[in-house]
């Protein structure tokens, strides 16, 4: 093999590919139908349906459209049951976009103090470069939403309603990430001309006045007071009164959010089993707690995660959404699609070497709402997707469990339902990991 394609080597792969009669009838093939089509599994597909021992949702969908607010989602969506029970109607939703304004407003101000904070070093520091590369998308993780709710509370959807920009996003980050790239290029210049801090958080007080504007234009004020009445599924009427979102979310999370943790699996040789992690500059709310992980093996999670559906709560996850996915049938399985048959190759990079080679990452995020068990091991998982109702059994996918072993990679559960010395893991200091880790890939 020369180092460059020669035309004798040119005529050579010609020649093997027309010479493979299977090559050429895969040709025909997908030239006039989709790759997925033609290597979706029939016997795997045949073998699904959506039905689970262990179910617990009784609700309707909720649909983050043209957004990335997966997890904001799924972290209300835990919530909303509870709370529908205690107002006592069928169907009851937070508001999202009351937490996306101020998920975009603390993380402006994240980011601008990370650009204060590495001021003195050169714009292509990779860490630099890695923040730079996309200051304010709608992506997250389970403990920048707990911080989120600790903060600022909550309000019902009727309180802060869903908006154009709240609806599909594009347009408004395209805004803010023009403004935030102009003020961290602003902040370096004041930084290497010898600015101190005070003058530097002074010119990231005019910035954030900026952003607060654009952010309200787009989405909206979000209250401070509401007054808060309903009526229940008896059509009885009920009012609490004004209320802030803190007395809200005091009122009506019935979910002891302070005991979650998260916890993953990262078959990285590199990530030891057992030992918690962070990742450097990854967060929203400045002094928040950090986001820290807990890496187990797989079946612990799955352990985990089907000990809280039987006990009767839904867990949030974090997978890589899109590998072996159909969107019209709403099933996940580890080899839905023989892509290796069609193209008579293998494709064999495992969890780890996924990983490390830049083919896999945390991409969304949702809700196990239930587990079918045979003989007490699991089979198959139901999920609460956020992607409308059209879709899947109403909105309700189907994973079986070959593709929680290659695909999720993260869950939030209970400190509690650990065994002890996981437990105590959280009081050691997390190894950090760099800002550009796939670990700190934000859910969307």
């Amino acid at each position: 093999m020369e180092r460059n394609l020669t035309a004798e080597q040119l005529a050579l792969f010609e020649k093997e590919f027309a010479s493979t009669p299977q090559y050429r009838v895969m040709q025909n093939a997908v030239t006039e139908t989709p790759i997925a089509k033609i290597a979706l599994d029939r016997q795997i597909v045949t073998s699904i349906d959506h039905s689970v021992s262990n179910l617990l949702d009784d609700w309707k969908v909720t649909n983050q459209q043209k957004s990335g607010r997966c997890w904001l989602f799924a972290g209300l969506n835990l919530f909303r049951a509870g709370a529908a029970a205690k107002l006592g109607v069928k169907d009851f939703e937070f508001s999202q976009n009351y937490l996306l304004f101020w998920d975009k407003f603390e993380r402006a101000n994240f980011f601008l103090e990370a650009m204060i904070e590495t001021g003195d070093r050169d714009v292509d520091d990779r860490t630099v470069a890695h923040l730079l590369s996309d200051p304010i998308g709608d992506g997250g993780q389970w403990n920048m939403f707990v911080a989120l709710v600790r903060k600022h509370g909550l309000v019902p959807k009727s309180a802060m309603p869903e908006t154009e920009s709240s609806s599909a996003t594009a347009q408004m980050n395209d805004m803010l990430r023009k403004l935030l790239r102009q003020g961290a290029r602003d902040l370096r210049k004041l930084a290497g001309a010898g600015s101190g801090v005070e003058e530097l958080r002074a010119h990231k007080q005019e910035l954030l006045t900026t952003i607060h504007r654009v952010l309200s234009i787009h989405l909206g004020t979000p209250p401070q007071k509401f007054l808060w009445q309903w009526k229940d599924g008896d059509k009885a009427f009920h009012r609490d009164g004004w209320t802030t979102p803190a007395e809200f979310a005091a009122a009506y999370v019935t979910v002891p959010v302070e005991e979650y943790v998260c916890i993953v699996h990262d078959p990285r040789e590199s990530s030891p089993t057992g030992k918690t992690f962070t990742v450097d500059y990854l967060g929203n709310v400045i002094d928040a707690p950090p986001v820290v992980y807990l890496n187990v093996e797989v079946d612990l999670m799955k352990q985990l995660t089907q000990d809280a559906i039987v006990g009767g709560e839904p867990v949030w996850f974090g997978c890589d959404v899109g590998k072996q996915m159909s969107a019209d049938l709403g099933y996940w399985d580890a080899n839905l699609y023989d892509f290796g048959a069609v193209y008579d190759t293998e494709f064999s990079l495992d969890k780890a070497e996924r990983l490390l080679h830049h083919e896999t990452l945390m991409t969304h995020a949702m809700l196990f709402t239930g587990v079918d068990l045979v003989d007490g091991k699991p089979r198959r998982w139901r999920v609460e997707n956020s992607w409308g109702d059209e879709k899947a059994d109403s909105g309700f996918w189907t994973m079986n469990d070959s593709w929680f072993g290659e695909h999720v990679f993260e869950i939030a559960v209970r400190k509690s339902a650990l065994p002890a010395e996981l437990q105590a893991r959280f009081d050691e200091a997390p190894i950090v990991l760099p800002a550009w880790d796939p670990m700190g890939a934000l859910a969307d």
